[in-house]
């Protein structure tokens, strides 16, 4: 058995794409998107019929462009989604516009916009996570979605002060994210890169494994942004883990053992310190953790700039 399917017998395997050809090669449990995943797909021609419907659908509600590009690119979501739910048996997540990431109350109705459209394609929303940076008003708004039945996935996350935020908030699912982390602690330590059980992602999340699972929280932890299978496979056993085709491509090539790293059982008889937290907390904490700081800054503005660039892909068509 390759250690694809190995890790799928511990842990459930989430891809990390947009493309629904790779998603059907794979056979993950979930999958998840974000803008910059949608724009490389939208502008795949075999994906021109999502890519229009959501055009006419946008032309329909508003003569405003403005109005017309935000429309047609939650539309083009909810197409890729709904047709991705298709191929798979579990949850597709869906991202809120990453430019909203310090509004709670516009996340708030730009989610239930997205799960509105869900609705209307058939789509059974108990199958959908809405994404939402992990902000302290990303968090608040996950807070209020959730007490709605509205199941959020808290993402661009980089330190244990999100996750333990997130799961007081009573998020469904966090998105902790290995390789960016490494990739700030290689440029911070001036190496070229870490032995697996030593990376700092890797540490990270399983920090945040232990913590969940010592406390008794029921949100649920997934490894994200890899960088190398070495990264996914010292993480073996964690609740979820998306990964992009290319490594899983990498890990179905390998035949040797996995060996389980995190098990929830082990985990809940750790004696872990409970840290309280509050917005005050929160924002102190984040301020002393520099990596965490930048990291979350920077996720923000690049997920937000391809979110401008689909824009105006979107506002392009929709003039045509």
């Amino acid at each position: 058995m390759n250690k694809l399917e190995q890790l799928k017998q511990m842990t459930t395997v989430v891809a990390d794409t947009g493309d629904i050809d790779s998603i059907s090669a794979y056979t993950p449990t979930d999958a998840t998107t974000n803008p910059s995943l949608l724009l490389k797909a939208a502008q795949q021609s075999k994906y021109e019929h999502l890519l229009n419907d959501a055009i006419e659908y946008a032309k329909d509600r508003s003569e405003a462009m403005e109005t017309r590009a935000i429309d047609m690119m939650d539309k083009l979501a909810v197409n890729f989604g709904a047709e991705i739910l298709k191929i798979i048996p579990g949850r597709i997540s869906t991202e809120v516009d990453a430019r909203l990431s310090f509004d709670t109350e516009a996340t708030i109705a730009r989610a239930e916009s997205l799960l509105a459209l869900y609705k209307q394609a058939g789509v059974d929303t108990s199958r959908i996570l809405i994404k939402i940076a992990s902000t302290w008003e990303g968090i608040q708004a996950a807070a209020a979605l959730e007490q709605k039945g509205i199941h959020c996935n808290l993402t661009l996350m980089f330190s244990l002060t999100q996750a333990i935020a997130a799961a007081e908030a009573g998020s469904t699912l966090i998105s902790p994210f290995v390789g960016r982390i490494m990739d700030w602690y290689k440029k911070a330590d001036g190496v070229d890169g870490y032995s697996p059980e030593a990376d700092p992602g890797v540490q990270s999340v399983t920090r945040i494994y232990h913590y969940y699972k010592s406390h008794g929280y029921s949100t649920v932890v997934m490894g994200a942004s890899f960088r190398n299978s070495d990264e996914i496979l010292e993480l073996a056993g964690c609740d979820l883990l998306t990964i992009s085709p290319a490594l899983m491509e990498e890990l179905r090539g390998m035949e040797d053992n996995v060996p389980r790293r995190l098990d929830a059982e082990i985990s809940s008889k750790m004696d872990i310190e409970s840290i309280a937290m509050n917005e005050s907390s929160y924002r102190w904490m984040m301020n002393e953790d520099a990596m965490a700081t930048e990291k979350l800054a920077e996720g923000i503005r690049n997920f937000a700039k391809d979110a401008a660039i689909l824009e105006e892909f979107a506002c392009k068509h929709c003039q045509e």
